[in-house]
């Protein structure tokens, strides 16, 4: 006889959470818009609420695969950036570096990933 082994069950990926978070790239025009003055300041000020709402929520709310799904954050936000870009009239680079600054994105999404499953190892260790 031939022994049935079950599939493993492996949690699919959290699509709606990695838009939600991936949407967060809209601060950057929003910033604009409401007149929230350029440069590092500003800047600096956007990357750290994004990457901190990044990890947090994923780390805190223990979704699995933290980095894929940030990696993916990442992609979807270069992405999000991108046609936010061409909308408000601020792309204009060669095509060929969409794949570099999409390359970094999930790159950067990936880092923010390990930071939150190194919470969830710390915050499950505590519980």
């Amino acid at each position: 006889m031939t022994e049935i082994i079950p599939p493993t069950t492996r949690p699919g990926l959290p699509w709606p959470l990695i838009v939600g978070l991936s949407a967060l790239a809209l601060l950057w025009p929003l910033a604009e818009l409401i007149g929230i003055g350029q440069g590092a300041p500003r800047a600096l000020t956007i990357i750290a609420i994004i990457a901190v709402t990044w990890i947090c929520v994923v780390g805190l709310g223990g979704v699995p695969r933290p980095v894929p799904v940030l990696a993916l954050t990442g992609l979807g936000h270069g992405i999000i950036s991108m046609i936010a870009a061409a909308i408000f009239g601020g792309f204009d680079q060669p095509v060929w570096t969409i794949f570099i600054a999409l390359g970094i994105d999930a790159f950067w999404g990936a880092v923010a990933g390990l930071m939150a499953l190194g919470i969830q190892k710390i915050w499950g260790s505590r519980a």
